[in-house]
């Protein structure tokens, strides 16, 4: 198992690219399972979850050819998928129980092979993320299902999948994803109601598109799904990472320093923007390269609360909280998405931050400095909000279980290091 140590107090310098979206990638990597040809995905990004994604289809019996590099070198990387050899159903617990997205698979095999067995989800301690919105929507189209050790045990009824109007009570990315692929090959058309708006459901939606699939309404909070009888296999680029841009933004706040972000996804990142704005970081952009300088004191106190798309993620909730802890003034940070997501404070105050909790709100009171200290993470992005307020702090700081950050970012060490900073990859 890998640790990070961190020697804190260096400004980060230069440029570098941002990587493909891991939550975007995921899904799309699902999708090869309806096409009758191989889904030759670019700009994937090289990461724990996406290869267990790979690993997953190659045990169903698919063929995945992946270029995942081994270093920092630029360009896209490449996933060449074929599902048509899919002899195999499944998605058991022994591969899939780090990763949350495994639920994913669960729409298009009902929909492509009218049967499948997937292990309920796993991945990061944040808090409840039920699939049972997904397993309800499914219902709706006609698809009957078992839990059985573990497991969702799931049939589409003999004339496939049938179009439906699904409602989701509230709003669910992966549930979204997993009824648009669904009901891209289902009889008839899906009116998906308080459907997710997020960026990566779009890319998705914009994905099956390019595979033959009609769909209406990405990006809004009704979508429209009309069944077609077989998709094709496709080449699509996969869109880029704004939480690894946001992380990367954080970490300019928290470091100083002028830095440029190649590729930044800026139309899907405005609430991000906005919040580093208002706190006093610096940024212009040109074209997709966005700029970003570090103001010349303190970084001003900013409220926050977390929302579903287009409103600030909640996958950005750590590492802003962690720009907070030495801002001037008192921040409030409020998360509304997962009820399970402050336990990095704890870790933060170790290195002397003052975060004082009050229900789903966390209390910042911006300090000095920080003090390096040994530090456990406890899920993906707490990992990377640890690893940012480590290198802000005074002194060395080592920050494990950065399996988590391996899991969702593509060598953000490595990146960073390429930018100035002082981090060195250790076995624990």
């Amino acid at each position: 198992m890998d640790r990070l140590a961190v020697e804190g107090g260096a400004p980060l310098f230069g440029k570098v690219r941002v990587s493909g979206a891991k939550n975007a990638a995921l899904p799309l990597m699902a999708a090869s399972i309806l096409a009758d040809g191989p889904l030759d995905l670019t700009n994937v990004p090289s990461l724990g979850d996406l290869k267990t994604m790979a690993r997953l289809l190659t045990l169903m019996g698919g063929a995945v050819r992946a270029s995942f590099r081994g270093d920092e070198g630029a360009g896209p990387e490449e996933c060449l998928i074929d599902m048509r050899g899919l002899s195999v159903p499944e998605a058991r617990h022994e591969l899939v129980k780090t990763m949350r997205a495994s639920a994913l698979v669960l729409g298009p095999l009902l929909a492509r092979h009218g049967r499948a067995v997937v292990s309920l989800p796993g991945g990061c301690a944040i808090g409840v993320r039920p699939i049972d919105m997904h397993l309800k929507a499914l219902k709706e189209m006609g698809a009957d299902f078992d839990i059985s050790g573990g497991d969702i045990i799931a049939r589409a009824p003999a004339g496939g999948l049938r179009g439906a109007a699904v409602n989701f009570p509230t709003v669910t990315v992966t549930g979204t994803e997993n009824v648009m692929m669904a009901a891209a090959l289902a009889r008839g058309e899906t009116v998906i109601s308080n459907a997710a708006r997020e960026p990566e459901v779009v890319d998705t939606g914009r994905a099956l598109c390019a595979m033959g699939a009609r769909i209406e309404g990405l990006g809004t909070g009704e979508i429209a799904v009309h069944g077609v009888p077989s998709l094709s296999g496709a080449r699509y680029a996969v869109m880029s990472d704004r939480i690894e841009a946001g992380t990367l933004m954080a970490a300019v706040a928290l470091a100083g320093g002028k830095v440029t972000l190649q590729g930044a996804p800026l139309a899907s990142m405005a609430a991000v923007r906005d919040k580093f704005g208002e706190a006093g970081l610096y940024m212009s952009y040109e074209g997709d390269d966005l700029y970003l300088e570090s103001p010349g004191g303190r970084l001003e106190a900013v409220n926050l609360v977390t929302m579903p798309h287009p409103g600030f993620p909640t996958d950005m909730q750590a590492q802003f909280m962690a720009a907070m802890c030495l801002a001037s003034g008192v921040s409030i940070v409020t998360e509304t998405i997962f009820e399970n997501r402050f336990m990095h404070v704890a870790e933060l105050r170790r290195l002397g931050a003052d975060i004082t909790l009050e229900g789903r709100s966390a209390v910042v009171k911006g300090v000095r400095h920080l003090s390096g200290a040994p530090l456990t993470a406890s899920d993906l992005r707490a990992s990377a909000g640890l690893l940012l307020a480590a290198l802000a702090a005074r002194g060395r700081s080592v920050v494990s279980r950065v399996y988590h950050l391996d899991r969702g970012y593509d060598r953000l060490d490595r990146k960073l290091n390429l930018l100035g900073a002082r981090i060195t990859r250790e076995k624990e």
